[in-house]
């Protein structure tokens, strides 16, 4: 399976794919690889239970490598909020070890797979709405954001993301402009990433009828060919998602979501 021919075009597709829109977008990949990965994977006699597990594992550790390219960008335009960034860290690292190495490993395939649609599909919502936040809203002090990384980086460890799904709403929300909330959540990925990749590598060590070439719950097929293509467009997605108007660049997030959680629910509303 691993020198498929057709496997490395798919993985290098996707990975070509998820780097351009993790520049554009700020959301790691992940919200587009899981429901690909899981596709890959199951068509390659993966077990159902097992492939949106590792699907979503093998994404998370993905944004590891497509952050780190994807901020080098925006911090070049000088988009990036390094001070949101410091306060939000901590609780992400404590958020995504939490899901990624406790409640990840407890819940079913299917499960995960229907909160992932449900939760991506309320996010597509409220950025599709454009929602504006009142002009006197501000962004809470230490303790608030210390809160907010928390549930950024459990939520995001849940579903394999690089928490651009919750992150960039919740910064819109307080009045960070969008370019700025794209370009942080950017760099939010890579804390997100690190702690949940690591949470899911200990959680599935133990594991019995993993595919070869896999560690805890990642699939290292899929880890060294897309994260290999994706730092290639990701800096070509950041430099395009300063050119777009605002509300076209939520439009385009919000519409992305919605066709990949309905992918979603249906495959966790079928896996038994």
């Amino acid at each position: 399976m691993l020198f498929e021919p057709l496997l490395i075009v798919e993985l290098a597709t996707l990975g070509l794919c998820t780097g351009f829109l993790a520049g554009l977008l700020g959301i790691g990949g992940g919200m587009i690889m899981v429901p690909f990965m899981t596709i890959i994977l199951t068509n390659r006699g993966v077990a159902p239970e097992l492939t949106i597990k590792m699907a979503i594992a093998t994404s998370m550790a993905t944004i590891v490598f497509t952050s780190i390219a994807s901020v080098r960008a925006h911090h070049k335009r000088g988009a990036v909020r390094w001070d949101l960034v410091q306060k939000l860290a901590p609780g992400i690292v404590l958020g995504g070890m939490a899901a990624s190495l406790g409640v990840f490993a407890l819940l079913k395939g299917s499960s995960l797979a229907v909160f992932f649609a449900l939760f991506v599909g309320f996010s597509a919502t409220q950025m599709f709405l454009d929602k504006k936040p009142p002009p006197s809203r501000d962004i809470p002090g230490t303790l608030g954001l210390l809160g907010a990384g928390s549930v950024i980086g459990f939520l995001s460890g849940l579903v394999g993301a690089g928490g651009g799904f919750i992150s960039v709403p919740f910064m819109t929300w307080v009045n960070v402009a969008i370019h700025n909330a794209v370009a942080t959540s950017a760099a939010l990925g890579f804390p997100i990433a690190l702690a949940s990749a690591t949470g899911y590598i200990l959680s599935g060590l133990t594991l019995e009828h993993l595919p070869p070439y896999s560690l805890g719950y990642i699939w290292l097929p899929g880890l060294l060919v897309i994260a290999s293509c994706s730092v290639l467009t990701a800096p070509l997605g950041a430099k395009a998602a300063h050119k777009l108007p605002v509300k076209r660049l939520k439009r385009v997030f919000a519409s992305i979501l919605y066709l990949l959680a309905a992918y979603m629910l249906f495959k966790g509303l079928t896996t038994s």
